[in-house]
């Protein structure tokens, strides 16, 4: 599959997940191919557990929740479907920044603290 062009330049894609998850097992093949067509973009695969400390407050009910963000801020906070054609349509029709709850703000916040880290 050729990978269309996102509609960020650059920004984050993160995936939050848990080791028991046997939906997240599966799903981390997707994420992984999809990563390699945007190599632009950042793609982190986050065990909410194993980092409980970085998700914080955040309570993530549903796997696969997906974090996209840019320099903007954070596009979009959500479960999505684990298919490769869903990530890649969010990836190329991306919404635009939005204002978000505290407890999002601060997981991005500690998201590109802890890469400068």
């Amino acid at each position: 599959m050729v990978a269309e062009t996102a509609s960020f330049a650059s920004g984050w894609v993160v995936c939050l997940c848990a080791a028991w998850c046997r939906t997240c097992e599966a799903y981390r093949t997707v994420f992984d191919s999809v990563a390699a067509q945007y190599p632009h973009l950042r793609f982190v695969w986050l065990d909410v557990e194993d980092e409980a400390d970085l998700v914080g407050d955040l309570d993530v009910e549903t796997f696969p929740t997906l974090l996209i963000a840019d320099g903007d801020g954070v596009r979009f906070l959500g479960p999505l479907p684990p298919q490769v054609g869903v990530l890649v349509r969010m990836l190329t029709h991306a919404p635009s920044a939005s204002p978000q709850t505290p407890e999002v703000q601060a997981l991005w916040e500690r998201i590109q603290a802890g890469a400068a880290g």
